[in-house]
């Protein structure tokens, strides 16, 4: 009777340890999802839980209603988006405008430099703008550039 009983109980198969490890393969496996369904609504507030579960509705008004405010957030979403790009392209121009002027600026001061540079004495240290560049140090503290003083060298003949 015993062995007619534990031949029925789990069928034919309740000795095959194959099957035995699938299943338990499959229950672990199914814990595992169930586990991380459970985290995922935790850390997901009330609004956003409509994305990880299919809502069901008593009837067609509150499906109309739960979609209508989706559709309110999506379009709220897309609203803000084109505000941050038009953001982004307003301070795109500005950056722009302010790197041109920048440009314009250094052209005038290199011009001037070059037609300054003639009329500066041939003995004075600031007729070579080279050296004047390598020799001045940007001083981080004050925001500007340490330029050398203007020497005059005189030549003595013997």
């Amino acid at each position: 009777l015993q062995m007619l009983e534990q031949q029925v109980v789990g069928g034919e198969q309740a000795k095959n340890k194959d099957l035995k490890e699938k299943h338990k393969r499959r229950k672990k496996y199914a814990d595992e999802r169930r586990m991380q369904l459970v985290a995922a609504l935790q850390q997901s507030d009330e609004d956003s839980g409509d994305w990880v579960l299919l809502n069901v509705y008593d009837s067609i008004q509150e499906e109309v209603q739960a979609k209508s405010k989706l559709l309110e957030k999506l379009r709220s979403a897309e609203t803000e988006i084109k505000d941050l790009q038009s953001e982004f392209e307003l301070e795109k121009i500005d950056y722009l405008g302010t790197i041109r002027r920048l440009e314009r600026d250094l052209m005038l001061f290199q011009q001037l430099l070059d037609q300054v540079q003639s009329l500066v004495r041939r003995d004075c240290n600031y007729s070579n703008l080279e050296r004047i560049k390598r020799e001045s140090v940007w001083d981080e503290e004050t925001g500007c550039w340490k330029i050398p003083e203007p020497v005059i060298q005189k030549t003595r003949l013997p």
